[in-house]
């Protein structure tokens, strides 16, 4: 059971990375970073950069200096990897296989395949954001509420991150924010069955390369 005292600090953390994500990122920092030209290499190692700085680093910092944990053990990065790596990877394959059978052959296009979509939104886009939303705040959560309750909250709060962007983008539509909700849902589960981060990481970084890449209209 978490204490009041580390139940504020982290709930401060929360509200720090979301506050700062949704607010100066969106609305200040991605518009000049689009002036890089999205489809550069300059762009997406920027926006790599960034997003290891801004949503990976703090949670392996707050780990160690606020919880006095091993972030690698606490994660669960390093234990019963194996079988976090097998979930992934028949996940992974299910889904690809079923979106063949909805859409057909996958029809990649010059559109689609960018350095971007590629390194941060496909390959390491798993590794981003399940660091802290299933690693880190489901865990944390679940210490203090259970588990149900924690993916709940933790599915909301990934939901809710995607949002300024989707608006500031004109793409928001209801059936997205259903799909990630369920899908931040589904991961919590994969994560506290598998018993190793790499399923959800790897689920993740292959399901967005299925559909923003492979599949992408």
């Amino acid at each position: 059971m978490i204490s009041k005292r580390k139940l504020t600090a982290f709930i401060i953390y929360v509200i720090a990375f979301h506050a700062f994500w949704m607010g100066p990122y969106v609305f200040w920092i991605y518009p000049r970073m689009r002036l890089l030209g999205e489809a550069t290499l300059t762009y997406a190692l920027v926006n790599v950069s960034l997003r290891l700085l801004v949503w990976v680093l703090p949670v392996f910092l707050y780990l160690k200096f606020v919880d006095q944990a091993n972030p690698i053990e606490f994660l669960k990065l390093r234990q019963n990897w194996k079988r976090g790596v097998l979930i992934g990877v028949v996940l992974s394959v299910i889904n690809l296989l079923g979106s063949m059978l909805r859409f057909g052959v996958p029809h990649l296009s010059m559109h689609s395949l960018t350095w971007n979509s590629v390194i941060s939104t496909s390959i390491l886009i798993g590794f981003v954001e399940e660091i802290p939303y299933r690693g880190f705040m489901l865990q944390k959560f679940t210490e203090a509420f259970g588990f149900w309750i924690a993916t709940l909250i933790s599915s909301v709060l990934f939901l809710v991150m995607h949002l300024p962007g989707w608006i500031s983008l004109h793409l928001f539509e209801i059936s997205h924010a259903v799909t990630v909700f369920v899908f931040g849902v589904v991961m919590a589960i994969v994560f506290r069955y598998g018993k190793s981060l790499w399923g959800p990481i790897i689920t993740h970084s292959t399901n967005d390369f299925i559909f923003l890449v492979l599949f992408r209209p």
